[in-house]
């Protein structure tokens, strides 16, 4: 009897589109891999204003995030834009909501990356990339990165890091993503499978 492909989930909040365009690079990278299959879903935006809400489906993109994929996925990809050298408030509002998930162990010992976009060049990319870490590490992830094994990290001039993939958008999502840029985020989502594959092969 064949076993199930393993889901990836790539979790990600995108406001201008650019991030989303990651997330599905990332996709990409990650069903290149037989056997896996990618899970996108993103968070509702949130509000200082309490009576506003957002539909229960979004309008465009992929749909919210429930927890309990969180228990069923194999591995996750982990994306937001930068604000100001951190994660977009909607994700840390999500992982606040994590708690249960934590003290079960949901996802401990599962494979996690991350990946960012910033408007500016010089806008926080590695930054958000540590900072979207922790929560991952506090709820006992094994964190993956970019090795020098690709050259496309001694020579992009538009984002990406041995921390994760990034992306400079510029403002409002204008840059389309680069051909560096896009090579290591597909190659993010593939190392990410292929580790989940062996870790679930144990």
């Amino acid at each position: 009897m064949n076993s199930p492909n393993l889901s990836i989930l790539v979790l990600y909040y995108s406001r201008h589109g650019s991030t989303r365009k990651m997330a599905e690079l990332l996709a990409q990278g990650i069903e290149s891999v037989a056997g896996c299959d990618a899970l996108l879903r993103t968070v509702p935006a949130i509000s200082t204003v309490t009576e506003a809400t957002e539909p229960e489906i979004p309008e465009q993109g992929a749909p919210y995030v429930e927890l309990q994929d969180l228990a069923d996925c194999a591995g996750l990809a982990f994306g937001s834009p930068t604000r100001f050298g951190n994660m977009a408030s909607p994700l840390k509002y999500f992982w606040d909501g994590t708690s249960a998930q934590w003290l079960g162990g949901a996802l401990a010992g599962k494979p996690a990356c991350v990946f960012t976009s910033t408007g500016s060049l010089h806008g926080g990319q590695e930054t958000t990339l540590l900072t979207m870490m922790m929560p991952l590490l506090h709820h006992g992830m094994m964190i993956l990165g970019l090795p020098y094994t690709h050259p496309e990290l001694m020579t992009t001039t538009s984002g990406g890091t041995p921390y994760g993939a990034s992306h400079w958008s510029g403002l409002n999502g204008s840059h389309p993503i680069s051909d560096d840029s896009r090579t290591l985020t597909i190659a993010l989502g593939r190392r990410l499978a292929e580790t989940a594959q062996k870790l679930r092969s144990r």
